[in-house]
Formats: structure tokens, sequence, C-alpha cells
């Protein structure tokens, strides 16, 4: 899909929530804090080759080395590239500052699910765009459903969002600027 496309779909998303949910993903996944430390995992079926790709163009566009994706693999080829050599035992070592980004359309297998929960205790931060599976939701901290069945957004176009609107630079205005600086000037709001 393509910028313009992109812009596209943002027009026709606009009234319904579904830009401010993909946005929001995808500046958490900007959280990230060093290059490579963005681990992009699916089911051993369903490897997400595709969000990965445009992970990797939006972390070249932008100049967000913290987006440069790891694809996590379920058995890589021996004989493969180093980048893409990199199996799911690497998410025994994921850990604070990494984003695992779990990316599955159908039920998130036992398996995958240990390994999240086993990087979640870690300290890793754990994302997704799923189907609709609530254990993995329940282990994620923030995710995105979006059902096979009566939704505006097909699984293929969340990913879109969620890839651009990760490396997407946006230029704040004075009022936003300077609403920034007062927050930090006066320290955290308290309510009663």
């Amino acid at each position: 899909m393509d910028a313009a496309s992109v812009n596209l779909l943002r027009e026709v998303l606009a009234s319904t929530g579904w830009l401010e949910r993909t946005r929001e993903l995808g500046l958490a996944l900007r959280a990230t804090r060093s290059a490579g430390g963005l681990l992009v995992v699916g089911t051993p079926e369903d490897e997400p080759w595709h969000v990965t790709a445009h992970l990797s163009d939006e972390a070249r566009l932008s100049g967000l080395a913290q987006l440069s994706p790891t694809l996590v693999r379920w058995a890589p080829p021996p004989g493969a590239p180093a980048h893409l050599r990199v199996g799911v035992e690497r998410l025994r070592s994921a850990g604070r500052g990494e984003t695992l980004f779990v990316v599955t359309e159908q039920r998130t297998p036992v398996p995958l699910l240990e390994r999240v929960d086993d990087a979640r205790r870690s300290g890793a931060t754990i994302l997704a765009v799923d189907g609709g599976d609530p254990e993995l939701e329940s282990l994620a901290h923030d995710a995105i459903a979006v059902p096979a069945e009566g939704a505006v957004l097909s699984f293929d176009a969340a990913q879109h969002l969620v890839s651009s609107a990760a490396g997407e630079i946006r230029r704040l205005g004075l009022r936003e600027r300077l609403a920034r600086l007062a927050d930090r000037i006066t320290g955290p709001r308290v309510s009663d």
C-alpha cells in the first residue's frame, strides 16, 4: 500500500476511531530503545513479513532507528541471511527497553503465549494486532483487535496504519510546544 492509499484510507476512517487506535499503537512501537529491539513475531503458520517490511521502511524514512524491526521466526532455515535467521529463542532474552510486537489474525498458539508471558515478565513491552484473541490481549500492554467479520478495517489495513503511524514525523505547533513546556515546569496534575 503506497502513501496515497494510506492517506485515502485515513480519510475514509476519520470518524470511526480506528485512526486514533492505530496511531496510539504506532506511537507505542516508538518507545523501543534501540535498533533491533523491536521484535516482530507471528504464528508458525503466518510470519508477519509484510508489517516487518513496512516498519523497516518507516525506520529508514523517518530516521527512527528504534523502529528497525527484528523478524522472529519459528523455523528459520540454517542457510538464511543473519537477519532472517532469528528464531523464537530470541524471545527468552527480550527485556526492558525492547518491544515484542505480536501480529496474528488467528488464535495465538500456547507456545507463543508462553513466550509472550516470559518476555513480559522480563520487562519487555508487549503490543499486538490480532483477530480478537482475549488471551493474547490480556498479556499485551496495548492491543488492537481486528475482527475477521463486520469490521470497517481489514487486518492488512490495520497493519499499514500502525506501521505508518509509527514512522510519522509530526511537527508540534506553537501551542502544543508551550503546553508541553508548561507541563514540564508545573509538574504532573493531581486530581482531587
